[in-house]
């Protein structure tokens, strides 16, 4: 039956195997065994979604968004900056192809659902609609759950799916992850008939999944619009998950020392300034001597290029932002998934200085602490799923809380918190 992927072995007949797999479907809806020459991956997925209750015969995804939801998680999704690429690759061609490209997002929600008009009318009575729930347990095995459940590209050819009313459909599907943590965002599937099947689908899907892993990594190095100031717009620092500060300015892009990365984040959240003693307090815990943080302010100065830097105290004159104000500025809003794909990672991690401490823990906590009050899986899951979130038992306990028996992911969320937990005594 070919690769774990499945793409159409080379000369088969599409007629002899199209009605073999409806015989397989019939005799597992009939008797509850597979035909073990169907694939492993289709085998496994139609076990985990009639133990979690799915009828074969008459269970439809499930409708779990009205329209005020689907707008709100739109508007916050990460991979809302990645749909005019989407597009542009996948959403143009299949709509000239007569075929429909779907995104997903952490959970299995269909947040956009796009191509022919009259194929998505058809679709729309299977529930293949934007804010429906295609996890596997939902729909059953199909693409994008399966994909999201294993966490690689699948493809499904007609009667693979487990739901009746989907087995005339075929669709590719492949995991859109962060381009820095990794994390799962969603799901890019391609759905339409038996020739989405095939190695060269599979390619564009993976292709397109390429192409907006890289845009979401570009849009990170670029300046977000910001404050105009004679002309120009206001600087950037970003200083999540890296080693040391980046600064961006209108004439380019300098990546900081530790030290500069320090004093220049200091400053940049310091409205009223720092005086040379406070800086020291704030860089070390024995303090530094005045004529030492004044050298290397002065250094710093020679650094920053166009920016300006006043003394008594040490101030910018002119703002920076930074991607910490980010992270808090979507937590206050409680737009708890664009703080997640914000949140590359802890403020400076190699610094030791007692400031940048308190300020790396306070972001960290903040943002922790709105994760474990919501019930917003998707971002559960966003943060969990990363370096810094893989054992933090209260996120991953929170996470399988809050997802239904029926997620996809909501065995490998209950196992890994399980470890956790005996790991913890």
């Amino acid at each position: 039956m070919g690769s774990p992927e499945f793409a159409l072995p080379p000369g088969a007949d599409l007629s002899e195997l199209t009605q073999y797999l409806h015989r397989a479907h019939d005799q597992f809806v009939e008797s509850g065994v597979a035909d073990p020459a169907i694939r492993t991956l289709v085998r496994d997925s139609w076990m985990r979604s009639v133990e979690e209750g799915l009828n074969p015969e008459t269970s439809l995804a499930a409708l779990r968004l009205d329209d005020d939801a689907l707008s709100e998680i739109r508007a916050t999704h990460p991979l809302a900056l990645a749909m005019p690429v989407i597009r542009r690759l996948l959403v143009e061609d299949a709509t000239e192809a007569g075929l429909l490209v779907a995104v997903s997002d952490a959970v299995g929600q269909l947040l956009w659902v796009e191509g022919a008009h009259d194929l998505r009318a058809r679709a729309e009575g299977m529930n293949f609609v934007s804010g429906a729930d295609w996890s596997e347990a939902s729909a059953g095995t199909n693409a994008p759950g399966t994909a999201l459940a294993l966490g690689r590209p699948v493809q499904i050819l007609g009667a693979e799916h487990l739901a009746r009313p989907v087995t005339p459909w075929s669709c590719s599907a492949a995991p859109i992850r962060d381009p820095d943590t990794r994390a799962i965002l969603g799901v890019l599937d391609l759905t339409g008939g038996p020739d989405v099947v095939t190695a060269q689908s599979l390619t564009l899907v993976r292709a397109t999944v390429a192409a907006v892993e890289a845009e979401l990594r570009l849009a990170r190095l670029q300046p977000l619009p910001g404050i105009s100031v004679a002309g120009w717009s206001s600087p950037r620092l970003d200083v999540l998950g890296t080693h040391t500060g980046v600064l961006r300015t209108d004439r380019g892009t300098a990546r900081m020392s530790l030290r500069h990365s320090e004093l220049l984040l200091l400053l940049a959240h310091a409205e009223d300034g720092l005086t040379a003693g406070e800086l020291g307090v704030a860089l070390n815990d024995d303090d530094q001597p005045s004529v030492t943080v004044r050298a290397e302010m002065s250094r710093l100065r020679n650094a920053l290029g166009p920016l300006e830097l006043a003394s008594r105290p040490y101030r910018l004159v002119r703002p920076i932002q930074t991607d910490v104000t980010d992270v808090r500025d979507h937590v206050a809003a409680g737009r708890l998934r664009a703080a997640v794909a914000a949140y590359r990672g802890p403020i400076l991690p190699m610094s030791t200085a007692p400031a940048i401490v308190e300020l790396r823990n306070s972001l960290h906590l903040g943002l922790r602490s709105a994760l474990l009050a919501s019930a917003d899986a998707d971002a559960l899951l966003s943060f969990a799923d990363t370096d810094y979130g893989r054992d933090d038992f209260e996120v991953w306990r929170r996470a399988l809380h809050v997802l239904p028996a029926s997620s996809p992911r909501f065995e490998q969320v209950a196992a890994h918190a399980e470890r956790l937990e005996a790991e913890l005594g």
